[in-house]
């Protein structure tokens, strides 16, 4: 008796808001289906500069790896499939806090959720010019610190994301799916590199399996706390689209289950790569595919244009990346405006495309802001390293809600 009472409140709960989603989730438009969430996964998760991050740990790499993927990977993978078979609900975390504790708490994840998020897509700009820089060559070198041309990239990326974003998923889910097909395109001529090059000795260098035991220095357990916290995070990020895919419970479950053995090959044997040719003291933490792939095809004349073009790759997929952000952040605000945590305002949809129009404008500009302001006074390097760092601090809050 006594089990009962104190489980039926919380089902009553859960049955509530699922009934208020569902019959406000209603008026979205179903967009995404188990191919388009796969391919959103991986472009999600596998983010370029974490093969750089992890070429810091020299050839203990994949034992990290490893760790990481133990520890906190297979977890959170385990974790978002099992909550959102039981809640796939638009809003995502932020719904399932609500559930699980009350209306402060799941503000508070959305908050932090948001916040993150605008880090993160503050920082895009730059890897997005970075690579452009690397894709045209020596000619280009100026660009690298060049502030001006990074304030050129925000803006006219903003400017894109606002109005593809207005548009809705229709358009959204072929920039993602562009962007991840691009992706893996780029990891799997990075991860043939060593072997493409063997004539010039990179295969000895390249020891992607490498068991040697890691040194457990203060420096590179903050390394591995950055790739399992910051690389291979990301699974319950598709979960706030929820409304917006075709059988969410079951489609978002299993493009968890299809993409991770995937993006752990790509990690593992993308940094194998970046170590064949460049040191850990060397490597570009911003750009290190793009370093490695003009150090690798350097020598090759007419093939390089190709490197060009794997290059723009890597551009195309921060380009999906910050639509994925993007659309999840705007989603965020709606949400806590259906509950009148924040003005309905925010929750307002566009006639025609049924997209939270007032939300994508201010994610827009304050992200825009972000991205500007952190330029002041100090280097590019350490913008994006303060960006980081400051997302990784608000990410670590949300999944201490998503564990408990």
């Amino acid at each position: 008796m006594n089990t009962n009472m104190m489980i039926e409140p919380k089902e009553t709960n859960l049955a509530a808001v699922e009934r208020a989603v569902k019959a406000r989730s209603g008026a979205l438009k179903k967009e995404l289906g188990l191919f388009d969430l796969v391919l959103t996964q991986v472009v999600f998760v596998v983010g370029t500069v974490w093969v750089g991050w992890a070429a810091k740990l020299g050839n203990s790499q994949m034992v990290f790896w490893l760790l990481a993927i133990l520890t906190f990977y297979l977890p959170l993978a385990a974790v978002v499939i099992f909550i959102n078979r039981l809640a796939p609900l638009e809003g995502g975390l932020y719904q399932w806090a609500k559930v699980a504790f009350n209306d402060f708490i799941a503000f508070m994840v959305a908050w932090n959720f948001w916040i993150f998020g605008i880090l993160v897509m503050s920082g895009i700009g730059l890897i997005i010019k970075k690579n452009i820089a690397y894709a045209i060559g020596p000619r280009a070198n100026w660009m690298h610190e060049n502030k001006w041309m990074t304030t050129l990239v925000c803006t006219l990326l903003m400017i894109g994301i606002i109005a593809a974003s207005r548009r809705g998923l229709a358009l959204g889910k072929w920039v993602q799916n562009f962007g991840g097909a691009f992706l893996i395109l780029t990891f799997i001529t990075l991860i043939l590199l060593p072997f493409i090059t063997a004539g010039r000795g990179s295969l000895a260098n390249y020891h992607p399996f490498s068991t040697s035991l890691p040194e457990f220095s203060v420096y590179n357990i903050n390394v591995c706390s950055k790739l399992a916290v910051g690389a291979l995070s990301g699974f319950e990020y598709i979960a706030i689209l929820a409304g917006e895919c075709r059988a969410p419970a079951r489609n978002i479950s299993r493009s968890v289950i299809i993409s991770a053995p995937i993006i752990a090959l790509m990690f593992i044997l993308g940094t194998g790569s970046v170590l064949a040719f460049v040191t850990p003291e060397t490597v570009d933490l911003i750009g290190p595919i793009p370093q490695v792939l003009s150090r690798g095809f350097s020598s090759f004349g007419w093939v390089s244009t190709l490197v060009s073009f794997t290059i723009f790759g890597v551009a195309a997929r921060q380009i999906a990346l910050m639509s994925i952000y993007f659309a999840g952040n705007t989603r965020l605000p709606m949400v806590a405006g259906w509950d009148n945590l924040l003005p309905a305002w925010f929750a307002r949809l566009h006639k025609r495309y049924r997209t939270p129009v007032n939300s994508i404008l201010v994610v827009g500009v304050v992200t825009l802001a972000f991205s500007l302001v952190s330029l002041i006074r100090v280097s590019e390097q350490e913008a994006f390293q303060l960006q980081d760092n400051a997302a990784g601090v608000f990410y670590a809050l949300i999944y201490m809600v998503l564990f408990a």
